[in-house]
């Protein structure tokens, strides 16, 4: 257990609100699991937490929620706002996953591929500043790494009461980043972490990693495909700006944010490249159209596919603002060379600033990611990092260092953005397995000790709640 000292850092942010929130919880499980109190009435009863809805599932009860927050962490009495939340309640006998997508929260039951491994309950966070949960007024210097993982702190804090046995972080993505700067500022929280498919872009403007591996990734004939059509769309660049404009009005199209039509036109067609390998597999390859003989409807059907041209309007950006908005500000953003397109470009990729409104003042603060590298590499403990094989994401994934402790980084053959443990090799997937089972807790004594045959996840398959909500909105974002 890596909790000694959690409840120290709590009292820094929290002042007052979580001494009645453990007290009410200490005693509803202080009285035994028959005198508990009803499961929605443990939770509401925590000061701070509302129910949005509650929606049946079979073998579990769902809740959405709101639970306030601090504006600002560091000085607590300068506001609040309501951040919203779902638990997918299990028992509280079982293990407990803090799942972060990074974005907007899904309203609709799911479980986590480690939560589904462990059969255990699943917190899943909305991320500050992606509305409803944005403070009003929004003061966008209180949207930063720390804040968001002392959002999480705060909610651990107050449902570790409810749910005693052992918790993991994960999140795939945005959601595994936001999972590894939890651990980075609260390490003593989670029982373990599983991050999925996390960039780390540790130095913000050398990005000689993604160009490495976009001349190695799939096959040479795919990659040419695909280098074909970005090159044929610039070229056609005014029968298909000119279709950009009917789209436009007959959607309502504005972009006012990125500058201009032509600005947007050149983002999503140098986009497509990525967005091909970050969400589709070497076989998808063949659907791909030959350029050279395409007409300019093809071009244009392949790019809105696979980018889309409502990705850089002012209606696709808005929601994605605070994305943008930490691109620029701590995350950092790719800015790959694409040297075939030398002489059609005329903006190159287009940095975060661009997507952000210009009444929101960005300053990049280039040590932050540095330090989390710089953590994870000598700090890391029950930490496990999968990524995908031909996923561009992962060209700067996070490394371990020889002072780690009980941490794997694992890549699964030929997976995309998607890849999971599932997806690993079986000898890899096996170790993955077990270790998840035993940080939360549950791993039989045969897994432990080796003897028995692969681990596997506890909980039944169940085709509604283990859908993968993979982020497909055509736009270059983890």
């Amino acid at each position: 257990m890596r909790k000694t000292l959690g409840w120290l850092l709590s009292l820094v942010v929290l002042i007052g609100t979580m001494g009645a929130a453990g007290a009410t919880a200490q005693a509803a499980t202080a009285a035994g699991p028959a005198a508990a109190t009803d499961i929605k009435d443990q939770i509401l009863s925590i000061p701070g937490m509302s129910l949005i809805e509650e929606k049946p599932y079979p073998g579990y009860r769902f809740f959405v929620l709101h639970y306030e927050q601090p504006v600002d962490h560091r000085q607590p009495w300068k506001g609040t706002f309501k951040q919203r939340l779902t638990l997918l309640h299990k028992d509280v006998s079982r293990p407990t996953v803090f799942f972060t997508s990074g974005y907007n929260v899904n309203t609709s039951p799911r479980r986590s591929e480690p939560t589904t491994i462990v059969d255990g309950n699943q917190i899943s966070l909305e991320y500050r500043f992606f509305t409803p949960s944005r403070p009003d007024p929004a003061n966008w210097g209180n949207l930063d790494i720390w804040q968001a993982a002392s959002d999480q702190h705060r909610i651990f804090t107050a449902l570790k009461k409810v749910y005693p046995k052992n918790w993991l972080a994960t999140g795939g993505s945005k959601g595994g980043m936001t999972a590894t700067y939890y651990e980075r500022y609260y390490p003593r929280d989670m029982d373990g972490v599983v991050a999925y498919v996390a960039p780390n872009d540790v130095v913000n403007k050398e990005d000689s990693a993604y160009d490495r591996f976009f001349t190695k990734v799939g096959t040479k004939e795919c990659r040419d495909k695909l280098n074909n059509v970005q090159r044929e769309a610039l070229i056609r660049r005014e029968p298909l700006e000119a279709k950009y404009t009917a789209a436009a009005a007959a959607n309502g199209w504005t972009f006012n944010t990125v500058g201009s039509l032509d600005k947007a036109f050149e983002a999503v067609v140098l986009d497509y490249t990525w967005a091909f390998w970050q969400y589709s597999l070497l076989s998808d390859c063949a659907a791909i159209p030959t350029a050279a003989t395409a007409s300019d409807q093809e071009i244009w059907d392949t790019v809105d596919t696979i980018s889309g041209f409502s990705a850089y309007a002012d209606q696709g950006l808005e929601t994605y603002t605070p994305y943008y908005y930490q691109a620029g500000t701590q995350l950092g953003s790719p800015d790959i060379k694409q040297p075939h397109l030398k002489g059609l470009s005329r903006y190159g990729y287009q940095p975060p600033r661009n997507f952000v409104p210009r009444d929101i003042p960005m300053t990049f603060q280039p040590g932050v990611m540095a330090d989390v590298d710089n953590w994870v590499r000598n700090n890391a403990n029950q930490m496990l990092f999968v990524y995908g094989q031909n996923d561009p994401w992962g060209a700067e994934p996070f490394h371990l260092g020889y002072t780690v402790r009980d941490s794997y980084v694992m890549i699964a053959p030929g997976a995309n953005h998607g890849a999971n443990v599932a997806k690993l090799q079986e000898g890899e997937k096996a170790l993955a397995t077990a270790k998840i089972l035993q940080w939360a807790g549950v791993a039989p004594a045969q897994t432990l000790s080796g003897r028995a045959q692969a681990p596997a996840p506890l909980a039944a398959p169940d085709p509604v709640l283990d859908q993968v909500d993979l982020r497909h909105e055509p736009q270059l974002r983890p």
